[in-house]
Parts: structure tokens; C-alpha cells; sequence
């Protein structure tokens, strides 16, 4: 009688090269497309991959980086949260007038960030209790969050001179912005999140069959509301960061704001239909969208291209999406 043969043990090449086969478009893509803008724009340009430019594009991708983390998550689940934007400004006229009334900027600070997972937890009820479409209920709520905050401001911007109030938007630690670090920070936080832990789990399998999740014992709605929260948080985040940085805050701020966000995840691979994404590749997107802009001002390239180019890699990055769903 033969011995039994050992197992065969695939090489560490044999299993990248099985990987790369499975892999869809969706999950290279977007590191092929930022490879290639970041070359030519470092071969276009002398100023590009200076250290100074480099620091201003991450802050400037700052605000909408964290607010596309947030929106990552609610994508995946299966909803879209269009009062982000809203949210945005908002969040930095609570924290400017208390920050302004009190003299206490970090209350402020802080107020500002609760007041967005507070919208983010209205969203929730409305979308969850109120069983109403995510797509309504925060086109909805964006029109509400707005007006309160024409109420809140009268119209008027709310100017905070207070160094503290600044310090956020425009002081630095070992060479960066605080903005950038709070941004690192929040793509950890959502990072861990989806993909360490039960909640993220949950999240995919929330988004890829609600149904199924349901039948799995999982609280389908609660991990729904759960993630719109975490959309609000980062929207109030995003919100008192920009504010800051201008020393100010206005209730019209951040208009399409949310659009940018969204994009930036799609560009990134997250469907748009649910259960598919990850917070590294809408960080990639991210980045891409800024590179685009950073590189045309500093090829001085007219705005409007920009706006074309954008438009076209969003319409790829869906098309890419629903061929990839299509595949057997």
C-alpha cells in the first residue's frame, strides 16, 4: 500500500498569482488609475512631490476624506446619506457660536462633532422607525439641517478670533496639520471597524442581503442606523475642521459637499448597490480627486476640464461596478 502523499502547499507566488485571477476591476483599479496620475503629475510638474504640496493636498482631501470614510460605510450597508453636506455646515455654526458665546473653544470643538452624530442619529430614526428610503430621508433632512442653520446664523457668517477655536484647522504637529493627523485618525477608526471587527461584518452582510442578515439573527436596522450615525459623526467632524481653519462658519457651507464624498468612494470600488468596499481604496479615491484638482491648478489647466475629467472617471468607476456584478 502507497503512503499517502503529503499535501501540496501552494508558493507564495502561486497564491498572489490565484488572488490577482479573482480579483475584479474594482479592486485594482483605482490603484492602477492613482499610480499613474500621481507619476505624470510628478514627472508634469517640479512643484507636485514637494513636501510642502503633498501636506497641502492632504489637507485640503482632509474635510471630504473623512466625510467619504463616514460615507463608505453607509454605501456598503446599503443606503446613501445626501444631508452630509448639511451636516458639514451645521456642525461648524454650533461649534463657532458656542465656541464664540462660552469663550470655551474645546466645548465648542466638541458640540460641534456631537451636533453631527446627532443628525446623524435623526437620519436613523427617520430611515429605520420611520421606514422611510435613505435617499428621501436625508434629501429631507438636508433641506431641515440647512434651515436650521439659517436660523441658528440669520443668514450671517459666525466669526470666532479665538486662537484656541483655530488651532485644529491650522496648527501643526511635526510638520503637519492637525487636519491631517484627524484625518489618519478617522480612516483608522472606520478602517478597524469594517474590517476587524463583528459590526463590519455585519455591515457587508447587511448590505449584500438584507434579507439573509435578518434570517442570520442580525439586527438588520440597528447596523443600518449604526452606520448613518458614524456618517453624521464624520460630517460634524469634517464640519468643525473647516471651520476652524477659516476661524468661521456659515449655514451654506459644504454644498455638494456630499456628492464629493460619494464619488470619491465609488471611484474607490465601494458598489454602489451595496456589500462591496473598503475604506483604503475610498482614502485612494480621495486622493485622486484631489490630485486632479491640485495637479490642473498647478499645470494651470482651465477648471472646467477638471469637472469633465471627474465626471468621466465617476461614470467608469459605476460602469466598472456593474460589469463586475455581471460577471459569472
Amino acid at each position: 500500500m502507497a503512503p499517502p502523499r503529503a499535501p501540496v502547499v501552494p508558493s507564495r507566488m502561486e497564491t498572489l498569482t490565484a488572488r490577482l485571477r479573482q480579483a475584479s476591476p474594482r479592486d485594482y483599479g483605482i490603484v492602477v488609475g492613482f499610480v499613474a496620475l500621481f507619476v505624470a503629475l510628478s514627472v508634469g510638474s517640479d512643484v507636485f512631490l514637494t513636501s510642502r504640496n503633498i501636506l497641502n493636498l492632504l489637507d485640503q482631501s482632509a474635510a471630504v476624506g473623512i466625510i467619504a470614510c463616514g460615507a463608505t460605510l453607509v454605501i456598503i450597508a446599503g443606503g446613501f446619506d445626501l444631508s452630509v453636506g448639511a451636516s458639514f455646515a451645521v456642525s461648524g455654526v454650533v461649534a463657532a457660536l458656542i465656541a464664540k458665546h462660552t469663550g470655551d473653544a474645546t466645548l465648542g470643538i466638541l458640540a460641534g462633532v456631537a451636533a453631527g452624530a446627532g443628525f446623524g442619529l435623526f437620519n436613523a430614526l427617520l430611515i429605520t422607525l420611520g421606514r422611510i428610503n435613505a435617499f428621501v430621508a436625508t434629501l429631507a433632512s438636508s433641506i431641515m439641517f440647512r434651515g436650521l442653520g439659517l436660523l441658528l446664523t440669520t443668514g450671517m457668517i459666525v466669526s470666532v478670533p479665538m486662537l484656541g477655536f483655530q488651532s485644529i484647522g491650522q496648527e501643526k504637529l511635526l510638520g503637519a496639520k492637525y487636519s491631517i493627523w484627524l484625518f489618519a485618525a478617522f480612516v483608522a477608526f472606520t478602517w478597524f471597524l469594517l474590517a476587524r471587527t463583528s459590526f463590519g461584518r455585519y455591515v457587508y452582510a447587511v448590505g449584500g442581503n438584507p434579507e439573509a442578515a435578518r434570517l442570520s439573527g442580525i439586527r438588520v436596522e440597528v447596523i443600518r442606523g449604526a452606520t448613518f450615525v458614524i456618517s453624521g459623526l464624520s460630517a460634524g467632524l469634517a464640519g468643525v475642521i473647516v471651520a476652524s481653519r477659516v476661524g468661521g462658519a456659515q449655514a451654506d457651507a459644504g454644498v455638494g459637499l456630499e456628492l464629493s464624498a460619494i464619488a470619491a468612494a465609488v471611484i474607490g470600488g465601494t458598489s454602489i448597490v451595496g456589500g462591496e468596499g473598503a475604506i483604503w481604496r475610498t482614502v485612494m479615491g480621495v486622493l485622486l480627486l484631489g490630485m486632479i484638482t491640485n495637479g490642473s491648478n498647478l499645470l494651470n489647466i482651465n477648471p472646467t476640464y477638471q469637472q469633465i475629467l471627474q465626471g468621466a472617471i465617476i461614470v467608469t468607476a459605476v460602469s466598472v461596478d456593474a460589469w463586475a456584478r455581471r460577471r459569472p
